[in-house]
């Protein structure tokens, strides 16, 4: 049996060698599929077709299982993120202080639903299962900074900047 030839690299960006780097660690074995779509994602921003087929043909894993792993995990994005991110927690205790009210204003607001981004790339809307804050709660992070104790005002205020920008 011939040795295995993992197919080229989709073009020269250099993201794609840390992509290639995972795999070639893991000596391309079909075990590595969520570590290298977890490079594909931190190293891009999100997990695109191209990316799904080239990891795909590389790992030699049906491009049905590479896309099922991808849409199963949250973690994973198929679209790129806008230039800002809202995530609000629904975990239980930001749910019962009120992360249901937060995330219908935000999604207002926007006018996407959670899982969207603007129109024009502004602005993508995220919910979490928890972010480990239940302190604080409810929280949301903006642009990954955690702001507890978030009130439906100074929610709107941060959208508020981002969309002057």
């Amino acid at each position: 049996m011939p040795a295995f030839t993992p197919p080229p690299l989709p073009s020269d960006d250099t993201r794609w060698k840390i992509v290639n780097g995972t795999m070639r660690k893991n000596g391309f074995a079909r075990h590595a599929l969520i570590e290298t779509l977890h490079t594909v994602q931190s190293s891009f921003g999100y997990v695109d077709n191209e990316a799904l087929r080239f990891v795909a043909r590389s790992l030699r894993v049906p491009l049905s299982q590479a896309y099922g792993v991808a849409t199963f995990y949250h973690y994973f994005s198929l679209k790129p993120p806008g230039r800002h991110t809202v995530t609000i927690c629904a975990g239980t205790a930001c749910y019962i202080k009120g992360a249901a009210k937060l995330i219908a204003t935000a999604e207002k607001r926007l006018g996407i639903a959670q899982g969207q981004t603007t129109p024009g790339g502004q602005v993508s809307l995220t919910v979490a299962r928890c972010v480990g804050a239940c302190s604080r709660a409810p929280v949301a992070l903006f642009d990954g900074e955690v702001s507890g104790e978030m009130a439906r005002e100074r929610m709107l205020e941060q959208l508020e900047r981002w969309a002057v920008e």
